[in-house]
């Protein structure tokens, strides 16, 4: 029976370029981590603006739908204006009344659903950033480690190039203000 020859690889010398590749990717998945936890935040924060936004358009329309039946008062009480002038110059009163505090409300309201479409325009725009960051930076990552399989000095060049651009547009995002 042949004998195995088990090989240990005693004393093999420090690969400093593995050792910088390793650090190089373990940044990268930090970098990764930050990036996408942002991106999350981000997205969520798009939907809760948004589901303001629409909240405030939804008060907007009721309001706006208040004024119109008030409007139709109006025209029902003109149309009844000779049965009773003192009852009907009450309730015109009372109407004009209301339908300009609808009207400021809705100036108001409509404002601020603006403001809150706007800001979650920001924050998609942000999360957007996030996410091509993200994408960039699990590119680099995976370029990183194929320097492992393949032991090509092309691959953590290419992912260091790939790192940078995901950095950057992850940067860019925790800058966008509009």
């Amino acid at each position: 029976m042949p004998e195995i020859e088990l090989h240990y690889e005693k004393d093999e010398p420090l690969d400093r370029r593995s050792q910088r590749v390793g650090i190089q990717a373990a940044c990268l998945a930090v970098l990764l981590a930050v990036a996408t936890i942002s991106s999350h935040r981000a997205h969520t924060q798009a939907v809760v603006l948004k589901t303001e936004a629409n909240d405030q358009w939804s008060f907007y329309q009721s309001k706006k739908l208040k004024s119109h039946v008030l409007l139709l008062g109006f025209d029902l009480l003109d149309s009844l204006a000779n049965r009773n002038e003192a009852k009907v110059a009450d309730f015109q009163e009372k109407y004009k009344s209301e339908l300009a505090r609808y009207e400021r409300e809705t100036e108001l309201i409509q404002k601020k659903a603006e403001e809150r479409s706007r800001e979650s325009e920001l924050a998609e725009s942000k999360a957007l950033r996030f996410d091509l960051g993200e994408g960039l930076l699990e590119m680099g990552l995976v370029l990183a480690s194929m320097y492992f399989i393949a032991r090509q000095t092309i691959f953590p060049v290419m992912s260091a190039l790939s790192g940078l651009a995901g950095t950057l547009l992850a940067v860019s995002g925790f800058l966008l203000n509009r």
